[in-house]
């Protein structure tokens, strides 16, 4: 049986939840006329089809059809339950609520390992800074640069190196070992059964969710000990990657420059933290991954990434910089001397110079690669530097802006004193060889696309009278019961769409109910998917706030006459089929009937 709020409480919870402040921590909105817009966090997009609507409290995606309320928002992205969703805003707004209780498994995991989490995180900070056990941790950290205000931003601990200390605090307070064990928090002894911690002799990094809830840990060892660093396995909460360490200490830097930087550790993105950049994020040890870009580009357009400067840096940055782009992102690279990393080289040359020699002064993508290109060639040799200029003429071939390619054109040409004609020519010989190999498909897919967008389109916009009559009309009536109660009188629940007949039923069993016009709460109450994705997006149609009386005659009109003038098409059917049987009688008949039927409808 499942838990219910009363609806008091959620009532509560959702005057206090602004949709525009709840969605806008996972997705960059910005104001477009009475409506915010930003890119679908639920499919992916380069130019922003996803709208929110702080009157109505609802949002819509026209890409995909995605909406909703502030409640549908979180569930879908979060996957959580209405109930889960509802205690989580409740828990953010400061809502109390009564004790809940929803899916035993699942939640029961959940809760014990956030809980665990929670507590370890606090337990190894207070051992580094506060016991003769935290110690060494501080120590090696104070080596490395980390000031005390570095340490409590990041809440950086230290798991001592003993067997049990964190197992006995856990044990103390009640907690369910096995769950932990799962969660990488503590290990089990083979040879006994018994418990023990899995962290130990560990500078510990806590890793948060997007919304600063810890759901993993990082440890560096501080002796010679293996493995140097030990993270947490993948858990119910802690996913590789969807994970990106810090965003929710940065993410209102980068919606304020509009800007991220990407490095590839987190003692890099405290670091950097530490030299005045607050807008860094990285990747845990993996590779960045599409679901990671996609996260980035709903918070900035542009990316520096600021990878290891050795090959495998290198590669790194390169595979980074595609998926960036493919997401949509601006990328930049922040290029280091060789050898170092972003916190070599600020502990050698500080936290100034790091963003005034590598990050303010980032170099394109496609700098980077000309540099990239470079490295082992002798220029001077005639061979090496032919086969520099064709890889250069290559990648210049993928810019889509005809600027860039011409900027970076001239720029070859000027440097080993070419004709810009020539490279010209044979940068479009490049470009039409791989269309020819490759291309073909790749310009077929877009553009279908681009027809299937124009198609969209153009179905929206050439909807039948009656068709945008019946939307037209829905909308108003869930903005003012009136207007509901004269459809209902006049029309009852004969809309000709499906779907709207539907919707129509439920918002006046709503009405009935004694609710007020509140296209939020009535949308949360259909139990349908797809007549909540119908009902979201006539809701979120731009119409006038008045409706008059001529208006509402010419809408409900258009209603009731399609019917008949579906008989009539199907009329003009039977008189063409009598038509081709020769059937001249039966076919001057039916013609009769149809223009008798037109003229009733223009009376």
């Amino acid at each position: 049986m499942g838990y219910r709020i009363p609806e008091e409480k959620i009532e509560e919870v959702r005057k206090s939840a602004d949709i525009v402040e709840v969605i806008n921590e996972y997705v960059q909105l910005k104001k477009q006329g009475r409506n915010y817009i930003g890119l679908c966090p639920f499919h992916g997009e380069k130019t922003p089809s996803f709208s929110v609507s702080p009157d109505k409290q609802l949002y819509h995606c026209f890409g995909c059809g995605a909406g909703g309320n502030v409640f549908s928002f979180v569930m879908e992205l979060e996957g959580l339950s209405f109930v889960e969703s509802v205690a989580k805003l409740g828990k953010k707004a400061n809502v109390e609520l009564p004790s809940i209780s929803t899916d035993p498994k699942k939640s029961n995991e959940q809760s014990v390992i956030e809980a665990a989490h929670e507590l370890a995180m606090k337990f190894y900070h207070h051992i580094l800074l506060k016991t003769d056990m935290g110690a060494p941790g501080l120590e090696y950290l104070e080596q490395r640069g980390f000031t005390k205000e570095m340490i409590d931003t990041f809440q950086l601990g230290f798991a001592p190196n003993h067997w049990d200390s964190l197992t006995s605090l856990l044990e103390k307070r009640g907690f369910n070992f096995k769950a932990l064990e799962n969660a990488g928090l503590l290990s089990l002894r083979e040879f006994d059964g018994k418990v023990f911690d899995k962290f130990r002799n560990r500078v510990m990094f806590p890793i948060w969710d997007g919304q600063g809830n810890v759901i993993a840990f990082g440890g560096r060892i501080i002796d010679d000990g293996k493995p140097k660093y030990l993270n947490s396995p993948e858990t119910v909460l802690f996913n590789k990657s969807r994970t990106l360490y810090g965003i929710h200490l940065a993410r209102p830097t980068i919606r304020k420059l509009n800007q991220a930087v990407l490095f590839e550790g987190y003692v890099d993105v405290i670091s950097a933290w530490g030299a005045g950049v607050l807008n860094g994020i990285a990747t845990l040890g993996t590779a960045l991954t599409e679901e990671q870009a996609k996260i980035i580009r709903r918070n900035a357009e542009t990316v520096i990434l600021c990878y290891d400067s050795d090959e495998a840096g290198i590669q790194a940055t390169s595979r980074a910089a595609s998926i960036l782009v493919q997401a949509g992102c601006y990328v930049k690279v922040g290029l280091l001397p060789e050898g170092q990393d972003p916190d070599d080289y600020i502990r050698l040359n500080g936290g100034e110079q790091f963003k005034r020699d590598i990050i303010e002064t980032s170099l394109t993508l496609m700098s980077f690669k000309m540099q990239y290109l470079r490295r082992g060639k002798n220029l001077l040799d005639e061979g090496e530097r032919m086969r520099y200029i064709e890889e250069v003429l290559n990648e210049i071939s993928d810019l889509p802006r005809a600027v860039e390619r011409d900027h970076y054109l001239r720029q070859i040409a000027s440097e080993f004193s070419l004709s810009l004609d020539a490279l010209k020519q044979e940068q479009f010989r490049m470009y039409r060889e791989r269309r020819s190999k490759g291309g073909q498909q790749k310009q077929s897919n877009v553009r279908s696309f681009v027809e299937v967008k124009k198609r969209g389109f153009e179905q929206k916009k050439l909807l039948p009278a009656f068709h945008n009559a019946e939307r037209i009309l829905l909308a108003h009536m869930m903005k003012n019961a009136e207007i509901a109660a004269t459809i209902q009188e006049k029309v009852g629940g004969a809309f000709n769409i499906d779907e709207y007949h539907a919707i129509v039923a439920h918002l006046f069993a709503y009405y009935g109910e004694g609710y007020e016009p509140n296209p939020s709460l009535f949308i949360e109450r259909l139990n349908d998917e797809k007549l909540r994705r119908v009902a979201t997006e006539v809701a979120m149609l731009d119409i006038r706030e008045d409706l008059t009386d001529q208006e509402l005659e010419d809408y409900i009109k258009k209603i009731e006459t399609y019917p008949k003038w579906v008989e009539i098409e199907q009329k003009e059917k039977e008189k063409k089929e009598a038509e081709k049987r020769n059937d001249v009688l039966m076919a001057a008949q039916i013609a009769m009937e149809i223009i008798q039927m037109k003229k009733d409808l223009k009376r």
